[in-house]
C-alpha cells in the first residue's frame, strides 16, 4: 500500500524500494510469512524455521538516530517479526539485481564460479555475502583495487558461515565469496567462466564481472530509512515504549497489565530454539528505551544494555579491548562463535541470559559473564536491584514482566580478583568450547572460562586466585567449579596438584541423568582445565606436559584469537575438457545459474497461491505400532475455524489407499487401523494458512489402542528373532563368487564374526516436501509437486483419487535438493495433497515444516553387518563372507535392492571367494529409502573396515593390504562380468598412481609420522582409499521442437535436482543439431530453453536417479535431434543449392513454409550389454585430532575421478565436491538419533549438523579424468553424482589412522584399557566417538605416567 505517511499505529517500511503500510497485521507474523504471501518477492526461503540454514537471509538498513547514520545487517526472516522493522529498509536478492534490470556482480560470479546446483539456498548466500560486503566498505582500510571490496578474503569466507548448502560442498562458494576482496589471489581460485587457466593476473582481473561499490549498494537503503517513528498499534497489539516511565506504564494499564499474556520482544531469536505457539495479548518491543540500549564505561567496568544485538555487544567489547583489557577481546572471540552472524545481529544480550536463567537454554554467554564477576540489572515492578550473575541463575525462573535492564562486566586486573598485588602478579584468562562446528552455529557440547591470577617466583607458578565456570553439559545453568577453585588457590602448580585438581574437576563436572555423552563432557572439562593450567608454564611455571607444541601447532585452537585465518587454504582443480562434441565438454555454467543466486528461479513452493487456497499439515503417528482409534484437534486461539482433518475414508470409493508405488508394489497414504511405525501418515489437517494448518496438527490428539498387539520390531535383531522380513526378487540378488570354504581352508589366518554397525542420514535437502495440488474441469487434477519422479506420482494420485490417468496432470520444473528423498517419499505429499483438493474441490498446497519433514522421511538404510574372512600371512585375502542385516523399516519402499547395491560396490577388491548372506528386515521404524549411493557408501566402507582390520591384525601398514588385494583386469572381470568392459576403460590402477603424485603420498607419510613423534595432544592420519562403483543406464524420453525464430524447446524425463541435467541436455542438443551444418549453428547453446517436467506431455519419463539420467537424457536428445536433422537435410542442400549459404534462422522458416515436422520424440532404451559400468576414483585425505577434546580438522583431501569423457567437467566437478562433502556428513558428524520408539529427536539444525564451510577439508584437490572415448557410453561420459561420495571414507579412515596413534601413545604412558590396535570407530566419527577411543581419561594416564615415571 502506497502513502504519503504513516501514523504510529501503522506499520511502515521498505521491500526493495518499494513502500508497504500496513494498518493491520497479526503481531506473531514473521517477515519471511509477510514477504512470501504478501509480496512478489520470494527469493526468501524456508529451510528451517530456526535461523539455523540462511535460506531466509534478508539484509536490514536501519537508522540510527543516536549514531545519525544507517546500519545495514543480516537477519534471518523466519524469526524476526514483521511489526519489528518498521522504519527499516529490507533487501532481498531480487532487490539487488534480477534477469530485467541486470544481475548483481554477486548473482554473476556465483554463476561463473560455479557456485549454485539446486539454488535453494543461494539468495540467502548472496545476501550475506552482500551485507558483509556493505560493512566492509564502512571501514578505515585503504581503498580497494578497481573491481574489489574492502572486504578481506577470510572475511568473505565467514560471511557465509552460517548458511548451509547440501549440494555443492562449498568450496566454489568460497571463491565466489573471495573474489570480491582486496587480498585475494586469484591463482587461488578455482575453476570459472571468466578465465582459462594460465590467463595473467591483469586478463582475470578484467574478466570477472565488475564490481563497484557505488554502483552496486542499494541507494534507497540510505536515505528511505530514516523514519524515527515507533509503532504502538493498540489493534495490532504492539507497543514501542521509548522510557522506562512508558514501559511501566504499559505494564500497569489496563491495555497490559490486565492482559492474559504479554511478550517482550528484541529480536525474537528465542523462537527458533522454543518454537512457541502460545498466542500472546500484547507484544512490546524493548529496543527503543534508551536504558536498555546503553553502552557506558567507566574506571571500573562497562555496562551494557540488555537489548543490545549480540553483534553490536562483540563490537563494544573489541572497542574497549584496545584500551588494554584483553579480556574483552577474548569475550569478544568466543561470542562470535554463538550461533551464526545473522542471528546475532538481531539476538539481543539479555535475551540469550533470560533463556539461560528461565528455560535452561545452554548458554556460551551465561559461563563467560559468570566467570568475569559480572552482574545484572533487573526491574520488576517499580523495584530495580542489581545483583550477581550467580544469584540471577539461582532465582526462579523471571516471569514476563521482569525486565533484565543492564550487564556490568567489570574491569580486570590482579588487584580485582586478590585484594593485595604482587609485583610478579599477572592476571590469565581463557575461554573455551567443544562443538561440532568450529566457527559456532552449534551448540557446544561443554563451553568453559577460566581466570586465574598467577605470580610466579623460583619455585613455580603460585596461583593467587582462579575462578572456573562451565555450562551447556547437561545442567540447568552454568555453575563455578568451587571446589577446584578453592584446593588451587594458594598451591604452586606441579604435577601433583594438577592431578588432583583435575581428580576433584571430575567430580564436580557432572551432568543430569538423561544427558547425551556426559562421560565426554566430563572429559572436556578436565582436559580444558589441564591445556589452561598447562598454560602457566609460559609464565615461569617449572613443568610442561606436552601442551606447547599444540599451541604452535594448531593456530585454530579453541579459545585462541583466530585473527585473520582463512578457513580454507588453496585448492587445485584440475579438469580435461574436449572439443571433439562442442559445446560439449565445455565447462559451461549452470543454466539458471543466475536467477537461482537472484531468486527468481521459481520453486514449487514460490507458485503464486490460487484463489481460495488451503494448506496442509500431516497430523503423524508418536507411537510405533498402535490403532488409531480416533482424531481430535485441540482448540486453540488462532483456530478460529475448525480445520479439515482428511483420513484414509475420505478416499473416494473407486479409489485406493495408496500414497507411493515402486517395483515392488506400493505402501498406504494413511495408516488406516494401524499406525506401524512413529511418523506413519495418519491424516492431513487442511487450514487456511500454512501457520494455522501447521499449529492445527501440532494440537492434534490421536486416541491410540495397542491391546491385543504384538509389541513392536525395533532392531533388526528383534526383526531376526520374529522372522519379520521383505523377499529380494531372484534377479536382483547378486551371485556370490568363488568356493567360500575353499577360501578359508587356503587361508593362514581367520578373523571370525567381527560385526559393523552403521546408523542412518537424513537428506537434508534444503527444500521440504512441497507440493501444490488444484482442481481443473471435467473431474482434472492438476498437481505441482518437488519430485524425482513426476510420473509415478502421477500414477500413485490417480489410483488414489480412482480417475483414469489421463485426469491428473503433474508439473515437476526444478527441486531444492533431492539426494533421493524426493523419489518415493515425495509421492504420499503430492497424493495428499490432491486428495485433500479433491474432497474439497478448492486449491491445496503443502510444504512440510523440518521437523515433520525429517520425522517422515526414513533417510538411509540402518544395518548391522558380521563378517568372516580368510587371509595369508603376506595379506592376500582369500574368502570373505558376510551377513547382513538392513533395516528398511515399516514400508518396502527400494529396499529389495540394497543387496544388488551394496555388492556391485563391495567387489571393488580381490576378495578371493565371496559369499554372502542379507536379510532386509521388516521393522517399526519409518520406511528407508534411496539416498545419494544406496547401499554403496555402506559397503565401499565396509571394504575398507575389513581391510583395516586385516592390516591391524597383521600389524602391518593398512595400505599394503590394499595393494595386496588391488584388482588385476583378469580379477576385475571375474568380479564384475561384463560391466567390467574393455582392459582401456580399467583406469584404476593409473588414477591410484595419479593420486598418489598429486597427493605426495608417500612423503606426507613420513611428514605424519614425524608429526606424531613431536605433538602428544594432536596426531595425524592420512589414508588412500579407492572406489569402484556399477551403474545401471536406465531408459529416458526426450522431445526437441524448434520453433519459428530458431529457438529450441527441449523436454525430458529427467528432472533438474541441481545436477546441471539440464545443461549437459542443451549442449547435447547444440551440438547434435549443429549436425546439419548451416551457418549460425555455432549459437544453438543459447537458442535452446529446456522447460518443465509435465506428464501429460512426455510419458515414460521414470526415474530420476542412480546418476546415469544427465546421460540417458542426453541421448534420448540426440535421438530427437538426429530425426530433425534428417528431415532438415534436404530441404537445406535445396537452399544452398539455390543461394550458395543458408543461415540456421532461415533455414527454421522455410521448414515450416515446407511443412517440415519440427518437432520429435524419442524413447532411449540403451543397449542391454552395455547397461551396467563400472566407475572408478581415488582419493587421500589426512586428518588432524585433537586428543583432549576429540575434534578433527581436515587438512587436506585429493581426488581423481574418471568421468569418461566429461560432457561438462564443471558439473562434474561440482558434483564430486558436492557428494564427498554429503559422504563426510554421514562419515564424521550427522548423528541420526532416535528415542526408545524410534522416532528420530535431532529433528532441526539445532541437533542434526550437517557439514558447513569450516568442516570441509582446508585444502581440496581434484582432477576430473578424462580417460578418452568410451564407445558404449552416452558421447564416452560417465556418471558423476554419486560414486565420489564414497571417497569421503578416506576422511574416516585417517581420522582412524590418528586414533591409532593416540593410543599406541595411551599405552606408553602405561594404559591398559582402550589401546588394543584393532578397535571399531564409529561412524559418524564423532567429537565424543573420537575422543572416547582417545581415551576420556587420557589426562590422568599422562599426568599419572609423568608422577609413575617407574611404570612406563
Amino acid at each position: 500500500m502506497e502513502s504519503g505517511g504513516a501514523g504510529d499505529d501503522c506499520l511502515a517500511f521498505e521491500v526493495n524500494g518499494r513502500r508497504f503500510e500496513l494498518p493491520e497485521v497479526d503481531p506473531s507474523t514473521t517477515l519471511l510469512d509477510f514477504l512470501r504471501s504478501r509480496t512478489p518477492f520470494k527469493s526468501v526461503k524456508l529451510g528451517c524455521g530456526e535461523g539455523g540454514c540462511g535460506a531466509c537471509v534478508v539484509t536490514v538498513s536501519k537508522y540510527d538516530s543516536t549514531l545519525k547514520k544507517v546500519e545495514t545487517f543480516t537477519v534471518s526472516s523466519c524469526l524476526t517479526l514483521v511489526c519489528s522493522i518498521n522504519g527499516c529498509s529490507i533487501t532481498t536478492s531480487e532487490g539487488l539485481g534480477n534477469a530485467k534490470n541486470g544481475f548483481h556482480p554477486i548473482h554473476q560470479r556465483f554463476a561463473g564460479f560455479h557456485a549454485s546446483q539446486c539454488g535453494f539456498c543461494t539468495p540467502g548466500m548472496c545476501m550475506s555475502l552482500f551485507s558483509a560486503l556493505t560493512n566492509a566498505e564502512k571501514s578505515q582500510r585503504a581503498e580497494p583495487p578497481n573491481g574489489f571490496s574492502k572486504i578481506t578474503a577470510s572475511e568473505a569466507e565467514k560471511a557465509i558461515a552460517g548458511n548451509l548448502c547440501r549440494c555443492t560442498g562449498y568450496r566454489p562458494i568460497a571463491d565466489a565469496c573471495k573474489s570480491f576482496a582486496a587480498d585475494v589471489d586469484l591463482e587461488d581460485l578455482g575453476i570459472n567462466s571468466f578465465w582459462r587457466k594460465g590467463d595473467k593476473n591483469e586478463k582475470k582481473v578484467s574478466s570477472l564481472p565488475l564490481y563497484s561499490r557505488k554502483d552496486h549498494a542499494c541507494s534507497y537503503m540510505a536515505g528511505e530509512c530514516r523514519s524515527t517513528r515507533l509503532l504502538n498499534s493498540k489493534k495490532n497489539s504492539w507497543y514501542s515504549p521509548a522510557s522506562v516511565e512508558e514501559l511501566h506504564n504499559l505494564f500497569h494499564s489496563d491495555t497490559v497489565g490486565k492482559s492474559g499474556s504479554v511478550k517482550l520482544v528484541v529480536g525474537n531469536t528465542a523462537n527458533g530454539y522454543y518454537k512457541e505457539t502460545e498466542v500472546y495479548d500484547r507484544y512490546i518491543d524493548l529496543r527503543y528505551i534508551p536504558e536498555l540500549s546503553v553502552v557506558k564505561r567507566n574506571k571500573s567496568g562497562i555496562e551494557l544494555g540488555a537489548a543490545l544485538s549480540i553483534s553490536k555487544v562483540v563490537v563494544y567489547l573489541r572497542e574497549n579491548s584496545e584500551s588494554g583489557e584483553l579480556v574483552f577481546s577474548k569475550i569478544a572471540d568466543h561470542m562470535e562463535k554463538v550461533a551464526a552472524g545473522f542471528v546475532r545481529n538481531s539476538a539481543s544480550l539479555g535475551g540469550n541470559l533470560i533463556m539461560a536463567q528461565r528455560k535452561y537454554f545452554p548458554s556460551d554467554i551465561v559461563t563467560l559473564l559468570l566467570v568475569v564477576g559480572a552482574s545484572v540489572s533487573i526491574m520488576s515492578g517499580h523495584k530495580h536491584e542489581k545483583i550477581t550473575m550467580e544469584e540471577f541463575l539461582s532465582r526462579p525462573p523471571l516471569d514476563s514482566k521482569t525486565v533484565l535492564f543492564t550487564v556490568y562486566i567489570p574491569f580486570l586486573d590482579p588487584k580485582r580478583i586478590d585484594g593485595s598485588l604482587q609485583t610478579s602478579s599477572r592476571l590469565l584468562f581463557e575461554t573455551y568450547r567443544a562443538a561440532p562446528r568450529p566457527l559456532g552455529n552449534a551448540l557446544p557440547y561443554l563451553n568453559a572460562a577460566f581466570l586465574a591470577d598467577i605470580s610466579t617466583d623460583k619455585n613455580g607458578s603460585l596461583v593467587n586466585n582462579i575462578q572456573l565456570a562451565f555450562g551447556a553439559y547437561g545442567t540447568k545453568h552454568a555453575t563455578r567449579a568451587r571446589k577446584v577453585e578453592e584446593y588451587l588457590t594458594g598451591k604452586v602448580l606441579s604435577l601433583e596438584v594438577l592431578d588432583e585438581a583435575t581428580k576433584l574437576l571430575k567430580g564436580a563436572v557432572v551432568s543430569e541423568e538423561g544427558t547425551s555423552h556426559a562421560a565426554y563432557r566430563s572429559s572436556l572439562a578436565v582436559g580444558f582445565l589441564f591445556e589452561f593450567l598447562n598454560s602457566f608454564s609460559s609464565v615461569g611455571s617449572a613443568i610442561s606436559c606436552g601442551l606447547s607444541n599444540k599451541k604452535q601447532n594448531d593456530s585454530l585452537l579453541e579459545g585462541a584469537d583466530t585473527g585473520n585465518q582463512p578457513l580454507l587454504s588453496s585448492a587445485k582443480q584440475v579438469v580435461e575438457s574436449s572439443s571433439e562434441y562442442h559445446p560439449v565438454g565445455e565447462p559451461m555454467p549452470k543454466f539458471g545459474a543466475a536467477i537461482q543466486a537472484s531468486g527468481e528461479a521459481v520453486f514449487v513452493d514460490d507458485i503464486p497461491s490460487p484463489t481460495d487456497c488451503l494448506y496442509g499439515a500431516l497430523i503423524c503417528s508418536t507411537e510405533p505400532l498402535a490403532r488409531v482409534k480416533g482424531i481430535s484437534i485441540k482448540n486453540h486461539p488462532r483456530l478460529a475455524q475448525a480445520p479439515d482433518v482428511i483420513t484414509a475414508k475420505d478416499i473416494p470409493k473407486e479409489g485406493e489407499n495408496v500414497g507411493c508405488l515402486t517395483l515392488f508394489g506400493g505402501e498406504p497414504l494413511f495408516a488406516d487401523d494401524i499406525a506401524k511405525c512413529c511418523g506413519d501418515i495418519i491424516a492431513l489437517v487442511v487450514a487456511d494458512t500454512q501457520k494455522n494448518a501447521n499449529l492445527a496438527a501440532k494440537n492434534a490428539v490421536v486416541d491410540y489402542d495397542t491391546e491385543g498387539l504384538d509389541p513392536p520390531i525395533l532392531t533388526v535383531e528383534e526383526a531376526v528373532e520374529r522372522s519379520s522380513f521383505y523377499d529380494v526378487p531372484p534377479f536382483l540378488y547378486p551371485q556370490t563368487v568363488g568356493d567360500f570354504a575353499k577360501g578359508m581352508a587356503e587361508a593362514d589366518h581367520k578373523i571370525l564374526s567381527a560385526e559393523i554397525r552403521l546408523g542412518s542420514q537424513y537428506y537434508f535437502y534444503m527444500e521440504t516436501q512441497t507440493a501444490l495440488a488444484v482442481p481443473d474441469e471435467d473431474n482434472c487434477m492438476v498437481v505441482y509437486t518437488s519430485s524425482q519422479c513426476p510420473e509415478f506420482a502421477h500414477r500413485v494420485i490417480a489410483q488414489c483419487l480412482g480417475v483414469p490417468d489421463h485426469n491428473v496432470r503433474v508439473h515437476t520444473r526444478r527441486v531444492g535438493g533431492g539426494f533421493g528423498g524426493k523419489a518415493i517419499k515425495a509421492m504420499p505429499i503430492s497424493t495428499a495433497c490432491a486428495l485433500a483438493a479433491y474432497k474439497l474441490q478448492r486449491p491445496v498446497r503443502i510444504y512440510l515444516d523440518r521437523k515433520t519433514d525429517m520425522i517422515i522421511a526414513g533417510g538411509r538404510h540402518p544395518m548391522k553387518i558380521t563378517y568372516s574372512v580368510g587371509f595369508k600371512s603376506d595379506g592376500k585375502i582369500t574368502a570373505l563372507h558376510l551377513d547382513v542385516l538392513v533395516n528398511a523399516g515399516m514400508g518396502t519402499d527400494i529396499s529389495p535392492i540394497m543387496p544388488n547395491n551394496m555388492i556391485g560396490v563391495f567387489k571393488k577388491y580381490d576378495w578371493g571367494a565371496l559369499s554372502f548372506d542379507f536379510k532386509i528386515c521388516r521393522t517399526n521404524h519409518s520406511s528407508k529409502s534411496a539416498m545419494r549411493a544406496p547401499g554403496e557408501v555402506q559397503a565401499s566402507y565396509i571394504a575398507e573396515a575389513i581391510i583395516e582390520n586385516v592390516a591391524s591384525w597383521l600389524a602391518v601398514d593398512v595400505d599394503s593390504i590394499r595393494n595386496r588385494n588391488f584388482h588385476s583386469y583378469e580379477s576385475l572381470k571375474l568380479f564384475y562380468g561384463g560391466s567390467s568392459g574393455e582392459p582401456d576403460e580399467f583406469t584404476l590402477p593409473s588414477i591410484w598412481d595419479k593420486v598418489t603424485s598429486m597427493s605426495n603420498f608417500d612423503q606426507r607419510i613420513l611428514m605424519v609420522e614425524q608429526f606424531n613423534r613431536s605433538n602428544l595432544w594432536l596426531k595425524r592420519g592420512i589414508s588412500r582409499i579407492p572406489i569402484v562403483h556399477e551403474v545401471l543406464v536406465r531408459s529416458a524420453p526426450g522431445k526437441v521442437s524448434i520453433l519459428w525464430d530458431g529457438s529450441i524447446v527441449v523436454e525430458v524425463g529427467g528432472i533438474e535436482i541441481g545436477q546441471g541435467l539440464w545443461t549437459k541436455v542443451k549442449q547435447v542438443v547444440a551440438y547434435a543439431l549443429g549436425q546439419i551444418q548451416c551457418d549460425g549453428t555455432e549459437d544453438l547453446f543459447d537458442k535452446v530453453r529446456v522447460v518443465q517436467m509435465d506428464t501429460l506431455s512426455l510419458v515414460q519419463g521414470g526415474f530420476t536417479a542412480g546418476s546415469t539420467t544427465s546421460e540417458s537424457s542426453c541421448a534420448a536428445v540426440q535421438l530427437c535431434c538426429s530425426v530433425l536433422v534428417e528431415r532438415l537435410t534436404p530441404l537445406k542442400e535445396t537452399l544452398q543449392a539455390d543461394t550458395g549459404s543458408v543461415d540456421w534462422k532461415t533455414l527454421i522458416l522455410q521448414a515450416n513454409y515446407a511443412a517440415v515436422n519440427l518437432a520429435a520424440n524419442s524413447l532411449f532404451v540403451p543397449d542391454p550389454t552395455a547397461m551396467k559400468y563400472l566407475n572408478y576414483g581415488a582419493a587421500v585425505s589426512e586428518v588432524e585430532i585433537d586428543i583432549l577434546t576429540g575434534g578433527t580438522k581436515i587438512l587436506r583431501t585429493d581426488i581423481v575421478y574418471d568421468c569418461g569423457q566429461s560432457m561438462n567437467p564443471a558439473v562434474d566437478l561440482g558434483q564430486i565436491e558436492g557428494a564427498f562433502v554429503q559422504g563426510l556428513g554421514f562419515f564424521m558428524q550427522e548423528e541420526y538419533s532416535t528415542d526408545s520408539d524410534g522416532t528420530m529427536v535431532a529433528d532441526g539444525t539445532w541437533t542434526y549438523k550437517i557439514p558447513t564451510i569450516d568442516t570441509i577439508p582446508k585444502q581440496f584437490n581434484v582432477q576430473v579424468l578424462n580417460s578418452g572415448h568410451h564407445k558404449q557410453r552416452v558421447l564416452s561420459s560417465k556418471a558423476s553424482g554419486e560414486p565420489p561420495l564414497l571417497l569421503a571414507a578416506s576422511v574416516h579412515c585417517a581420522t582412524r589412522a590418528a586414533i591409532g596413534e593416540a593410543r599406541k601413545q595411551l599405552k606408553s604412558w602405561g594404559a591398559v584399557e582402550g589401546t588394543e590396535s584393532t578397535f571399531q570407530l564409529d561412524v559418524p566419527a564423532t567429537m565424543p566417538a573420537v575422543k572416547q577411543l582417545c581415551g576420556l581419561d587420557s589426562v590422568a594416564t599422562y599426568l599419572h605416567s609423568r608422577l609413575s615415571p617407574s611404570q612406563n
